[in-house]
C-alpha cells in the first residue's frame, strides 16, 4: 500500500531588502533631526512658562475668536483693582482709539436728550439730574458692535445674551449725572432680563477736567489715588475713576449674594473742560429679551 505523502513546512523567508531600506531611511532621518536640534535651527514647541504679572489681562480674560483688529496705539491692557464695596475694577486700554472713534461716528446722528426712569411707572423721563444726550445701540449691530460684546462678556464673565445693547453718551461742559444707583427699585423694568446686576462703563474720549465717575458711599481710604490732586471738587467727594479713552470701569451693583448694593451708588460729575464720550452696557441677571 502506497504510503501517503507529508505536507512540507515551507521554508522562513529572511527580510526584504524593502523593509531594510525602510529602517535605513528612519534611521538616517532620526540622526538627521538630533543634528539639527543641537546646531539649534530647528525646535521642539514648548509651552511658555514665564510667569505673569498678577495683573496681567491674560489671567482674567481668555482669548476669543471674535475679537477685531485693533491699531497699535492701543497700549498695555491690564486690570486695576479699585474697591470691593462697591466691587469695581477699571480694565485699561479695554477699546482701541479706532474703535472709540468707530463708536462716536456711529452714534453722532442719533443722540437725543438723556432720560432716566421713573420709579413709580418704570418709564423714561425727562429729569435735571441727568443733562447729557445719548443713543442706543442696538446689541449685535455689526461685526465690531459684537465683538466689543464678546469682550465685554469674556471680561465679566456673563454671557453675551445678559446684556443690555450699548448706550453712547456725551457730556459737554457743565453736564452731568447725579448720584443714582443703576439697579432698579421697581418691578416694571425687571421683566425683560430680571435686575441689573453690573455696569461696564467705557471711556470713547478723554476729558481735560471733571467728568469723573464717583461713588460717593464707597468704602476705604478714597484719596489713594495717585491723581488725587487732579480731580474736580466733585471727584474728591468720594471713589473716583478719571475718564481715559478706552479704559472700561466694570462695578456691580448686586452683592454676591443677591442683594442690592447700596455701595454701589455713583454719579458723572460734571464736566468743566473739554467733554465727555462714554459707551455703557448694563448686565441682567437674566437672558435679556431685547
Amino acid at each position: 500500500m502506497a504510503k501517503g505523502k507529508l505536507g512540507r513546512t515551507p521554508p522562513r523567508k529572511s527580510s526584504t531588502p524593502s523593509s531594510t531600506l525602510v529602517f535605513s531611511l528612519l534611521l538616517m532621518l532620526s540622526v538627521v533631526v538630533l543634528i539639527l536640534l543641537a546646531l539649534g535651527i530647528v525646535s521642539l514647541p514648548t509651552s511658555n512658562s514665564t510667569s505673569r504679572p498678577v495683573h496681567d489681562l491674560n489671567n482674567i480674560v481668555h482669548s476669543t475668536v471674535h475679537r477685531v483688529e485693533v491699531s497699535k496705539e492701543k497700549g498695555e491692557q491690564w486690570v486695576e483693582f479699585l474697591s470691593w464695596e462697591p466691587r469695581a475694577v477699571v480694565y485699561h486700554n479695554f477699546l482701541s482709539k479706532d474703535e472709540c472713534e468707530y463708536l462716536i461716528k456711529l452714534a453722532s446722528p442719533h443722540m437725543e436728550k438723556s432720560k432716566v426712569i421713573d420709579e413709580k411707572t418704570g418709564k423714561s423721563k425727562d429729569s435735571r439730574v441727568r443733562t447729557s444726550s445719548g443713543t442706543f445701540l442696538p446689541r449685535g449691530r455689526d461685526t465690531i458692535i459684537r465683538a466689543i460684546e464678546q469682550r465685554i462678556a469674556d471680561f465679566t464673565f456673563l454671557p453675551v445674551e445678559h446684556g443690555e445693547g450699548l448706550q453712547v453718551l456725551h457730556y459737554e461742559v457743565g453736564q452731568k449725572y447725579e448720584p443714582h444707583f443703576d439697579y432698579f427699585l421697581e418691578d416694571y423694568s425687571t421683566v425683560t432680563g430680571g435686575q441689573r446686576i453690573a455696569t461696564v462703563l467705557m471711556y470713547l474720549s478723554d476729558v481735560e477736567e471733571g467728568g469723573e465717575t464717583v461713588f460717593p458711599s464707597a468704602k476705604g481710604n478714597i484719596s489713594d489715588v495717585p491723581y488725587w490732586n487732579e480731580l474736580s471738587k466733585c471727584g474728591q467727594e468720594g471713589l473716583a475713576v478719571k475718564p481715559k479713552m478706552g479704559d472700561a470701569l466694570l462695578f456691580w451693583s448686586l452683592k454676591p449674594d443677591a442683594s442690592l448694593d447700596p455701595s454701589s451708588l455713583h454719579a458723572g460729575c460734571p464736566v468743566i473742560r473739554g467733554d465727555k464720550w462714554s459707551a455703557t452696557k448694563w448686565i441682567r441677571v437674566n437672558e435679556y429679551h431685547v
